[in-house]
C-alpha cells in the first residue's frame, strides 16, 4: 500500500486526512492508498519519517515548514522555485521533488470571489509561504499589492497603517496568516473592518473553521467573502494529479 501524508508541527486543524480518506473510499483506492497525518516537532525529523516509512511516495506540508522543507529537497518544480515555499512533495525513486499546490487553489478561490470583477489593488495580510503563493498569482493577473505584517521591515504596511486611505484603495484583502485558525476560531487579522464596504473582497486562506471571524466580520459590512475550503479541495486534487504524474 502507498502512503501519503501532511507534515507540520501541529495538525489538530486539519482536514487533509477527511479529504483523501473519504475520497479513496469514495473511487474504490482505499486498499491501495492511504494518508496520514505526521507531526513534526522541528523540520529536521522529516529525515527519520522518510527513513521510517519507506512506503510513503508523497506528502503535503502545512505552517510551519513549507520554507524550510526546501533544503531536505532534490529537485524543486518551476513555480515552488519561484515561489520559495513549498506544499506537495513526490517521492519516486529514492528522489524528492517539491511543488507548489496552493497556487492552483488561489486562482480557483479568485475566479470564484471575484468573478469578472476587476479590482484596484490587494492588500496580503502575513509574510510566509501562503504569503509568497498568493503574491506570486496576483503578480501572474495584474493586481497590485501591498503586504501587511507585525514586523515593519517585512511589508508595505503594518496593521496599525492600515486607514481609510489603505482601504479606499486596496479593495481586495486576502488573509494568509493563521489568525482565526482552530482552536483559535474567536481571533481576526487585526484591520479596521468598520472601514470596509459592499465593495470589498476578503479571502481568507483558513479552511478551519469554514466561516472564519475575519469572512464574517467583512460580510457584516457587506464585503463579498470566501474562506479557504475552495482552495484545499482544489491544491489537494493538484497534490494527487502530481503524486499520480
Amino acid at each position: 500500500m502507498k502512503r501519503y501524508g501532511l507534515i507540520g508541527r501541529t495538525l489538530a486543524h486539519s482536514f487533509s486526512a477527511k479529504y483523501f480518506t473519504e475520497k479513496f473510499r469514495r473511487e474504490g483506492l482505499d486498499k491501495e492508498y492511504s494518508y496520514d497525518l505526521f507531526e513534526l516537532p522541528e523540520i529536521g525529523c522529516v529525515k527519520e519519517l522518510i527513513r521510517d516509512t519507506p512506503s510513503l511516495a508523497g506528502f503535503n506540508v502545512t505552517i510551519p515548514y513549507k520554507q524550510q522543507i526546501i533544503p531536505y529537497l532534490d529537485a524543486l518544480d518551476a513555480e515552488a522555485r519561484a515561489i520559495g515555499a513549498v506544499n506537495c512533495v513526490k517521492i519516486a525513486d529514492g528522489r524528492l521533488t517539491g511543488y507548489n499546490t496552493d497556487i492552483a487553489g488561489i486562482r480557483v478561490s479568485l475566479d470564484e470571489l471575484l468573478g469578472s470583477a476587476a479590482v484596484d489593488a490587494a492588500l496580503i495580510l502575513g509574510t510566509g509561504g501562503a504569503s509568497q503563493a498568493v503574491q506570486y498569482v496576483l503578480a501572474q493577473r495584474d493586481i497590485p499589492f501591498s503586504i501587511v505584517s507585525r514586523d515593519p521591515a517585512k511589508g508595505n504596511f503594518t496593521y496599525d497603517d492600515i486607514d481609510p486611505a489603505v482601504t479606499e484603495s486596496h479593495h481586495l484583502i486576502i488573509n494568509t496568516s493563521p489568525v482565526g485558525m482552530y482552536p483559535h476560531v474567536d481571533e481576526a487579522p487585526q484591520i479596521p473592518y468598520a472601514l470596509l464596504t459592499p465593495a470589498h473582497y476578503l479571502f481568507d486562506l483558513v479552511y478551519n473553521p469554514e466561516q472564519t471571524l475575519f469572512a464574517r466580520r467583512g460580510a457584516e459590512r457587506g464585503a463579498r467573502t470566501l474562506t479557504g475550503l475552495r482552495m484545499l479541495y482544489a491544491q489537494a486534487e493538484a497534490a494527487w494529479d502530481i503524486w499520480n504524474a
